[in-house]
C-alpha cells in the first residue's frame, strides 16, 4: 500500500485531517516524567532520550484515534546523539504496534547531491521505516531522484514555509527558462515555480506533496490552484498562529481531503502536569473537530 493510500484510509477511519507533530523537546517535557531520574542537570543524554520515549508513547496512546498521521521532527532526536536516533526508531516502531493504520512522516528537510540522498533514503525508509519525508527543493529534481523513485513513499517538498522569514527567498519573482516554460509563462514568485515544477515535472510516480504553512492562507490558495488535487502538508496551526478556517478553505479539495493539518506543541505540550497525555487527547479531538467543521 502506498503512503497516500494509507493516509487516505487513516483519514477516513479516524475522520481526521490532523497530523500530530512529535517535536519532543526535552526542555518542555512535564517534570513528572523527570522526577526520580536524578537532578535534571545530572541527566545523561541516554536518560533524557528514555524520558522522551516514555513521553512519546503516552502521547501516541492518547491521540491515535484522532489523527491521520504522526510527524516526528528528527532534530529533537539527533540532538541526543546515538540514543536519540534509537528512540526515534523506537517511537516509530511503537506507532506501528499501537496504531498500525497511521502513517509516519519524518520531518527531516533533507537535501543533498544524489549519492548522499541515496543514503538518506536508506536511513529514512529502511532503518527508521517511515512512510514519508520532507525535503528541500533547492538542489533540483536530479539530486532528489533517489527519493522520487520511492513509489510507495510520500515525498513532501518545501514550498511556502510557515516561518516569518519565509519570503526572503520564496517570494522572489523569477523568470523560468525551461523548454516546457520557454514561452507564455510570466515571471512569478519562487514558491509558485516550486509548486509548478513538483506538480508538472517531479510527480511522475504520484508520490509527491508540498509543504505550505497555514500562516500564509492566500499563498496556500494560490498553490492549490497550481497543483490541483496534490496533497499539501500544512504546518503552523496552534502556537505559530495559523487560522484553521482560512487554512481549510484555502487548501481543501472537493471531497473534503487534500491537506494534512499539522499541530505539534499546541497538542503534545497542552499540559505540563501529570495529565499531559489526557490534555493532548483533548486538544487533538478539539482541533480535529474544528477542522471538520470547514471540510
Amino acid at each position: 500500500m502506498s503512503f497516500f493510500e494509507k493516509l487516505n484510509k487513516a483519514a477516513e477511519k479516524n475522520h481526521s485531517l490532523l497530523c500530530v507533530g512529535l517535536d519532543s523537546d526535552f526542555e518542555k517535557i512535564p517534570e513528572c516524567l523527570k522526577k526520580g531520574k536524578g537532578k535534571e542537570v545530572q541527566l545523561s543524554s541516554r536518560q533524557r532520550a528514555d524520558i522522551i520515549l516514555e513521553f512519546n508513547r503516552a502521547i501516541i496512546d492518547a491521540t491515535k484515534d484522532a489523527v491521520c498521521a504522526y510527524k516526528p521532527n528528527s532534530a529533537f532526536y539527533e540532538a541526543l546523539g546515538g540514543r536519540g536516533l534509537e528512540i526515534l526508531k523506537q517511537t516509530i516502531q511503537y506507532i506501528r504496534e499501537r496504531a498500525p493504520a497511521i502513517p509516519v512522516i519524518l520531518d527531516a528537510k533533507r537535501a543533498d547531491i544524489g549519492s548522499t540522498n541515496a543514503s538518506y533514503v536508506q536511513f529514512a525508509f529502511s532503518y527508521l521505516k517511515t512512510d514519508a519525508i520532507t525535503l528541500h527543493p533547492y538542489l533540483g529534481r536530479e539530486a532528489l531522484q533517489p527519493f522520487l523513485d520511492q513509489k510507495e513513499k510520500g515525498i513532501f517538498v518545501l514550498c511556502r514555509t510557515s516561518n516569518p522569514g519565509a519570503g526572503e527567498f520564496q517570494d522572489l519573482v523569477v523568470e523560468v527558462k525551461t523548454p516546457r516554460h520557454s514561452t507564455g509563462q510570466a515571471p512569478e514568485e519562487l514558491y509558485k515555480v516550486v509548486a509548478r515544477q513538483v506538480a508538472d515535472e517531479w510527480n511522475m510516480n504520484g508520490n509527491c506533496g508540498l509543504v505550505v504553512g497555514s500562516t500564509y492562507p492566500e499563498e496556500l490558495k494560490e498553490v492549490r490552484a497550481i497543483v490541483g488535487a496534490m496533497p499539501i502538508l500544512v504546518p503552523g496551526i496552534g502556537t505559530q498562529g495559523g487560522d484553521v478556517e482560512k487554512t481549510i478553505k484555502a487548501g481543501i479539495i472537493d471531497k473534503g481531503n487534500g491537506i494534512i493539518v499539522n499541530s505539534s506543541r499546541g497538542i503534545i505540550f497542552a499540559s505540563s502536569d501529570k495529565d499531559f497525555a489526557e490534555a493532548a487527547k483533548t486538544e487533538a479531538i478539539k482541533l480535529r473537530e474544528e477542522i471538520n467543521k470547514y471540510r
